[in-house]
């Protein structure tokens, strides 16, 4: 079988037996991929096992085997991509991080690979690293509303006065209300507009929003992915992320 290199970023890891686990990587070369990786929990005098660097978010350099015909997957080796500085020790970090895992693992479904959205992805976690107080708390709607873009799921930005409802089911800025509830009026739709134009983190700095607005966006965004992507469902770690932004 043939062995390729690439990157992949955790997005989750299940234990298996009494030493392994089965992670999915959402990888540079094939998209979403399963890994049966066999006695990572073990300690041995040699040192602590290996399991830590499957942590969600991780992003690591692998050396994996691959077949087509093969739901699960294996690896020759691994090791650390990008050691985070802050990911995983900082709560406010880790719980943006969380966040955008959890998206991720409601969005990626198909093992299509897509190079530009596994390095926005990858981009994202090592922006968030290294961001700081507002860039920190305005990360998920960044990542929420760009996310949606590479999916195929755009919002048009074609917010003006006259056009300033957005219409979460068609992903458009109407005149009109439609005859329905799923949309987002101001201030909150031009918020959106104002975050779609966004093309580097560092610009979030410029956003001065405060939690019950932040609030009300995250829910409007859950929302439109509810619409758009079958069994999306309610997302487990957003009231965990409102509580730690406070």
């Amino acid at each position: 079988m043939e062995v390729h290199k690439t990157k992949g970023i955790i997005i989750k890891s299940v234990k298996y037996g009494e030493t392994s686990l089965i992670v999915t990587a959402y990888t540079e070369l094939f998209g979403v991929q399963s890994y049966l990786i066999n006695g990572v929990r073990t300690s041995s005098k040699k040192g602590p096992g290996k399991a830590n660097l499957f942590q969600p978010s991780a992003i690591l350099e692998l050396l994996a085997y691959h077949n087509d015909l093969k739901h699960l997957q294996r690896l020759k080796e691994f090791r650390w991509a990008h050691l985070y500085k802050n990911i995983f020790f900082s709560v406010l970090q880790n719980s943006v991080a969380l966040f955008m895992v959890e998206l991720l693992q409601k969005c990626l479904k198909q093992p299509e690979p897509n190079t530009d959205l596994f390095y926005f992805i990858e981009d994202s976690f090592l922006h968030l690293d290294q961001a700081e107080g507002p860039v920190i708390a305005n990360f998920p709607l960044f990542f929420s509303l760009h996310l949606a873009g590479l999916l195929g799921l755009r919002i048009w930005d074609d917010h003006s006065e006259q056009r300033s409802i957005l219409d979460l089911r068609e992903g458009v800025f109407v005149s009109e209300p439609p005859g329905h509830r799923d949309i987002l009026e101001e201030p909150y739709s031009s918020i959106t507009s104002q975050l779609l134009r966004v093309r580097q983190p560092e610009e979030l700095r410029e956003f001065t929003l405060n939690q019950e607005t932040r609030r009300t966006l995250l829910f409007a965004y859950q929302a439109f992915y509810t619409l758009h992507i079958s069994d999306f469902g309610m997302m487990r770690t957003l009231p965990v992320l409102q509580t730690v932004l406070q």
